[in-house]
């Protein structure tokens, strides 16, 4: 085998992508169907699922909000039924969350970011593990954490919070799942160039009381390479996570930001 065939995930292998009819997600579900995977998203937003689908016929896709327990177990049954089996689950759905001081912070929408960014994690795990070890010989799981999963984030505490949990969530795994030969990593991105990005430095900034620009730009004097990652960046370590090149990394937490240096 050509060493660098390595790199390439295995042609038919079975991904589930959550919250991927869009953003990183969608940008993950579209590189593994060109690496000749199958793959099965879900999305709570049913026009951009629809519009994903069209796009992309190869796609299998539902409807779900992944905050919802029993819409994650139908997530899990399709994409069994749909894929006959399944070998990688990418645990990417996630939402922003509120901006402001703690004290100012709304307790529903602390815990709708709790819900929807780290208990839809377990909710897809609980319902996914079984089916790896039953269906799969080249098993993995990849959490979709940030880098404000290293670093501190003020008036963005939820956001944060939940995702320094997935990080502990995800070493946890790789030793508990490691004698099942399952191997669990999460990527922590940096700032991402897109929408979801600008809404949050125009939040920022209002808190701040400073303008879009001048909020974006502290942004870039953050990053050791001054500029943002893309969309593309993250699709790219979700192939190699699940190549076999990356046979013997487990319980990492990858950034993949330029190096942010502070948030």
């Amino acid at each position: 085998m050509n060493t660098f065939d390595l790199l390439k995930p295995a042609p038919g292998l079975r991904v589930v992508v959550s919250g991927a009819a869009s953003g990183i997600g969608a940008a993950i579900a579209e590189a593994f169907i060109q690496a000749d995977a199958q793959v099965f998203i879900c999305d709570v937003d049913a026009s951009a699922v629809e519009q994903a689908k069209a796009a992309q016929p190869r796609l299998h896709a539902s409807v779900a909000d992944v905050a919802n327990i029993g819409q994650v177990d139908a997530v899990i049954e399709d994409a069994r039924r749909a894929l006959g089996g399944l070998d990688l689950l990418v645990n990417n759905a996630g939402i922003a969350g509120p901006t402001g001081a703690v004290e100012d912070m709304d307790p529903a929408q602390w815990e709708r970011t709790i819900t929807t960014n780290l208990n839809s994690q377990f909710y897809f795990l609980r319902r996914a593990v079984p089916v790896l070890k039953e269906t799969s010989d080249r098993a993995g799981i990849i959490a979709m954490a940030s880098v404000a999963g290293r670093l501190g984030y003020a008036f963005r505490t939820p956001y944060a919070a939940t995702k320094w949990a997935i990080v502990g969530l995800v070493k946890s795994l790789a030793v508990e799942l490691g004698p099942s030969d399952i191997r669990v990593n999460a990527i922590l991105p940096g700032v991402v160039e897109g929408e979801r990005m600008n809404r949050v430095i125009a939040a920022r900034a209002e808190s701040l009381g400073i303008t879009f620009d001048e909020m974006r730009d502290d942004y870039l004097k953050r990053i050791s390479l001054r500029r943002m990652v893309t969309v593309d960046d993250i699709a790219a370590m979700t192939l190699f996570l699940a190549s076999p090149a990356a046979r013997n990394v487990t319980g990492q937490a990858i950034s993949v930001d330029g190096n942010v240096e502070y948030l």
